[in-house]
């Protein structure tokens, strides 16, 4: 599902995970694959590498809802043409369930259906519409924050994902997404608390935002090499050696002109230890693929 280009890259950095719940009023503090989708900093698969929008083909593949179906049916068919990219008929079923059964959850399924059609105006009215009906559901106010950090408004975008976060603190999503706001915003010392916060809730949160194409997103490399700098200090913290080593390369790779506080940050005290780090930076010239002796002394 991850490997395709992502869509949005005109925003400074990566977009922020979208999230779709598909059953019950209040969802449960987590659910499987299927009933949750989080996709890392963009739903959509229509923007190359350049940053030009290109407009998903909105043609119909499959035949109309059945009648007779019930709305949890036509809800789930809706999920599967959804991840299929099927959206026309996606919203055909999602509004068929919508007959039979209205919810804040297939409102909120109708707006990620649309965002993923890069029509963000109609993606608002159904987030808005969503949390008009439950205002106890968290999802929506995730994606609102989602819409506005695609218009660079990254403020207001701070301000829906505070506002799912109050609604449940527990989702690494959110604490991420926060974060990633406010690394847009260049207020790294918050962003690095949420990032925290992610992190511990969800080991495996950066990876699959790494996957996505986070990094590849970022306005430029002295941004993109200090993100990575900022996740390396957070798998330190935890005691991650491997992803710290890993995202300290990428940082020297990307050319982050202060790694060497690496040397002084005390999240790193562990890490200075493994004589993995020694060679690593030892070796910084290899790293840079710049001749030994063109390598700068530190």
């Amino acid at each position: 599902m991850f490997l395709v280009y992502y869509a949005v890259l005109a925003a400074s950095m990566a977009l922020p995970q979208i999230s779709s719940y598909s059953s019950s009023s209040v969802p449960p503090a987590s659910t499987s694959a299927s009933a949750q989708q989080s996709v890392p900093q963009s739903p959509n698969s229509n923007i190359p590498v350049n940053g030009t929008a290109i407009v998903p083909q909105q043609i119909h593949k499959v035949e109309p809802p059945s009648p007779n179906a019930t709305a949890q049916q036509l809800e789930d068919d809706a999920d599967e043409l959804r991840a299929e990219k099927a959206f026309a008929d996606a919203l055909d079923y999602y509004h068929a369930a919508m007959a039979k059964t209205d919810s804040a959850i297939l409102h909120n399924k109708v707006g990620i259906t649309y965002l993923e059609m890069l029509r963000y105006d109609a993606a608002k009215r159904e987030f808005e519409h969503a949390t008009r009906m439950n205002k106890l559901y968290p999802e929506p106010y995730n994606n609102l924050g989602v819409i506005e950090y695609i218009h660079k408004r990254y403020g207001r975008a701070a301000k829906r994902y505070e506002q799912a976060i109050k609604l449940r603190d527990d989702s690494a999503s959110f604490h991420s997404n926060l974060g990633t706001a406010y690394f847009a915003e260049k207020q790294y010392e918050k962003a690095s608390v949420e990032y925290s916060r992610a992190l511990a809730l969800d080991p495996d949160i950066f990876e699959r935002k790494s996957r996505g194409g986070v990094s590849l997103q970022l306005a430029s490399a002295d941004d993109r090499a200090r993100y990575e700098y900022v996740i390396a200090k957070m798998y330190a913290t935890t005691g991650n050696a491997d992803r710290c080593l890993l995202y300290l390369r990428k940082a020297i790779e990307d050319g982050y002109n202060k790694i060497d506080d690496v040397y002084k940050d005390r999240e790193f005290t562990s890490i200075r230890k493994d004589p993995r780090f020694t060679a690593l930076m030892a070796g910084r010239s290899k790293v840079l693929q710049i001749p030994p002796d063109q390598a700068a002394v530190p």
